[in-house]
């Protein structure tokens, strides 16, 4: 390989871990992304110019980026058409559903690496909710939605507050496969003033009502869920 060529592989090496960073944190300063990504500043900025140009990323007034709309193309794109897609669209009717049971945004996720990654959505229709978090990928360390996508696949809801954003509480089932293992992950996740602990057991039911009706669609009528167990605390 030439110094050319080897010049332009570690810039898209280095573009693609940037783009990844942003992916991974939803928003973040220059100064973090390039921490993270462990460059110079004025390297991280030349790239995420670069990709806030051609539409992967967005940055806001205060200087934070995100991921922009070429890159969400790209990405609902590859989950309407790629391996998800049967999955995603599997799931979206029990989503529907369970937003209207409880009133908070549903979200169906399944694991990438280390990380789970946020694949489909039904958004609650009240004025104060969560949005936002298709494409969206947080790590599995410390999370309920990490905790339920790396289980043994038993049928246990996994509670948590505050764990990705400050204030929202998460109630996550698992989906599992013809093979017993966890390929998916339902959640409900909603502001922790109103997801309480007198709520959060009506919470609990449906969210695993709903991962039990996926797995029966995914499986076939012998593969519905019977027994279902309360999960831990958040």
């Amino acid at each position: 390989m030439t110094s050319s060529a080897l010049h332009k592989s570690r810039s898209a090496e280095r573009a693609l871990h940037l783009l990844d960073t942003v992916v991974t944190a939803g928003s973040i300063s220059l100064g973090d992304a390039a921490r993270v990504a462990g460059l110079p500043t004025s390297t991280a900025l030349r790239h995420l110019r670069a990709l806030e140009h051609d539409g992967y990323l967005d940055r806001d007034p205060h200087g934070a980026f995100s991921v922009g709309p070429t890159f969400l193309r790209l990405a609902l794109t590859a989950l309407r058409e790629g391996p998800a897609a049967h999955l995603t669209k599997a799931a979206q009717p029990h989503l529907d559903r369970l937003a209207e049971v409880t009133g908070e945004s549903a979200y169906l996720a399944v694991r990438e690496r280390s990380r789970a990654v946020y694949i489909a959505t039904a958004e609650s229709t009240r004025a104060i909710r969560h949005v936002g978090w298709v494409g969206r990928a947080v790590p599995l360390a410390g999370t309920a939605v990490g905790t339920t996508l790396t289980g043994d696949g038993e049928a246990t809801v996994h509670r948590n507050t505050g764990a990705v954003e400050p204030d929202v509480s998460a109630a996550v089932a698992p989906v599992l496969g013809a093979d017993g293992t966890v390929v998916a992950a339902i959640s409900v996740l909603g502001p922790a003033s109103r997801l309480d602990h007198t709520s959060i057991d009506a919470v609990t039911d449906a969210v695993l009502a709903a991962a039990g009706a996926l797995e029966g669609d995914l499986r076939g009528p012998a593969g519905q869920r019977g027994d279902r167990h309360d999960g831990g605390a958040p």
